[in-house]
């Protein structure tokens, strides 16, 4: 693409080469599942149903009715109240979230959300098992990675696949509980092997509903179910300048010499290579643009795929709408 230029989400990740952009993101997951796990431990989130209250960052977080119900003040303060402690910090970090949307994309899905770590996770113990990485997958993948490793299917795999999905889905069931009741309680009782009947409940129910979502569904609710996902992406596609993959269109004929590498390894089982409105989904893990690179290694022009944004943004999308020339004669 002409004067198309590479947009960094930071200049030091952006450029890195294929190993080093996905090296950072796994790290930045990894980061983030265990801050997923701890923040209730330390009191940095979460919502005590025991308490009455929340917990931020360490402190007691009130949405300060107890005045109301004391009589110390009125309905008008408390109103004001719950909008000043409750409802405009929640819009303060919606807001936060759709900015970053708006001009990056879905990059807290790719880059942090613990369930797309699992939902990756889960793919590629999958498609060693099966050779697909869904099981709405209709046909197998090439049983090669990106860099011409040979990569063997053996139904075998299933008996790591199924058991971790289950685990994730546990570990997911108990996290979730210690966003709701004490953690040292909850881990307490589950140490001891004496959770009570609701504690039992929530967890045995979780972790059920989060083993058959890992299994079957992790994709659609990607795509369909999640609310944070949906609005980044509406967020997104209302930026015609955002950052998105850009494909060189007009060296399409590069890519005969892959075997579709960026359609194989998309986790949310995309087309990179298609319009940004049918990228609807797209969580800018950039794994096609680094199966890009690695592909298109030799070629002296380069990768076919790579991040863009502004004016290239908008050329890209531009390119895919420019009319197909009529044929002499016709």
């Amino acid at each position: 693409m002409a004067g198309q230029r590479v947009i960094p989400i930071r200049a030091a990740v952006a450029a890195a080469p294929d190993g080093g952009r996905q090296h950072w993101r796994r790290r930045a997951q990894a980061a983030f599942f265990v801050l997923f796990v701890l923040a209730p431990v330390f009191d940095l989130l979460r919502y005590d149903l025991v308490a009455g209250h929340a917990w931020l960052l360490g402190f007691e977080w009130h949405a300060g009715l107890e005045d109301f119900s004391a009589g110390r003040i009125d309905a008008v303060g408390a109103v004001g109240r719950v909008i000043g402690r409750v409802l405009l910090p929640i819009l303060a970090v919606g807001a936060v979230l759709i900015g970053v949307a708006w001009r990056w994309g879905r990059l807290y899905c790719g880059w942090l959300c613990p369930h797309f770590s699992v939902v990756e996770t889960i793919n590629t113990l999958m498609r060693r098992a099966t050779g697909r990485p869904s099981v709405w997958e209709s046909r197998p993948l090439p049983p090669r990675e990106p860099d011409g490793r040979l990569v063997r299917y053996d139904r075998r795999w299933w008996f790591v696949t199924v058991p971790l999905a289950v685990g994730f889905a546990f570990v997911w069931a108990v996290v979730l509980l210690t966003y709701l009741l004490p953690p040292f309680q909850v881990y307490g009782h589950l140490l001891a092997g004496a959770p009570t009947q609701s504690e039992f409940i929530f967890i045995t129910a979780g972790t059920v509903v989060l083993s058959a979502e890992f299994l079957f569904a992790r994709h659609l609710f990607c795509r369909y179910a999640c609310a944070v996902g949906l609005f980044q992406s509406l967020a997104w596609m209302g930026n015609k300048s955002a950052l998105v993959v850009g494909f060189e269109r007009e060296r399409a004929a590069d890519c005969a010499s892959c075997y579709s590498a960026c359609d194989h390894v998309c986790p949310m089982r995309l087309k990179p290579r298609n319009i940004k409105r049918a990228m609807f989904t797209c969580t800018q893990c950039a794994q096609c643009v680094s199966a890009c690179e690695t592909t298109q290694a030799g070629n002296p022009g380069g990768p076919l795929l790579r991040w863009v944004a502004g004016a290239a943004a908008r050329d890209n999308e531009a390119a895919f709408a420019a009319p197909k020339p009529e044929r002499k004669g016709q």
